[in-house]
């Protein structure tokens, strides 16, 4: 049992912490329940509810969601696109984001895989500075793929 103030007041029956609670005009909490015997305090339950959404609230904001965009690419995709497309992965994984490179093949340009791979493969190694190869290149039906994630990320000083 754990007074208003902070103070141990040792171990006592429920009714009697619940006449403490009583005498002091707040209310008798369960702090930890697990525990042998469980820990109770005295406190405003309504402010300790405001306290603990404020900290689940705090808690929240510092916590970054990690996304997954995709940069979709032809085998026959020029030099001018590739390097647009490109940055626009940089500026992704400079998010804090994954980058999903999709070469995706349409009718006969199935038939010029090589140059797919060799596309991702550069690409990669255009960006190999800022990310790390989270999954390897593979083959799924028309689309050959593979995923990036961020080596570090930026601080928010800095965006």
């Amino acid at each position: 049992m754990i007074g208003a103030d902070g103070q141990q007041l040792g171990l006592m029956t429920a009714q009697a912490a619940l006449r403490k609670a009583e005498e002091a005009g707040l209310d008798l909490v369960e702090i930890a329940p697990q525990a042998n015997p469980p820990v109770c305090k005295i406190i405003d339950y309504g402010k300790f509810q405001y306290e603990q959404q404020k900290r689940d609230k705090i808690q929240k904001k510092k916590q970054h969601v990690t996304v997954l965009k995709e940069i979709r690419l032809h085998p026959n995709t020029d030099t001018h696109d590739f390097n647009f497309k490109s940055r626009h992965a940089e500026k992704f994984l400079g998010d804090g984001n994954k980058v999903k490179v999709s070469v995706v093949f349409k009718g006969r340009e199935l038939a010029y895989k090589d140059h797919g791979r060799e596309l991702l493969v550069k690409f990669i190694e255009s960006l190999q500075e800022i990310s790390k190869v989270e999954d390897e290149i593979k083959f799924e039906g028309r689309t050959m793929m593979a995923i990036l994630s961020p080596t570090k990320l930026k601080s928010k000083k800095n965006k």
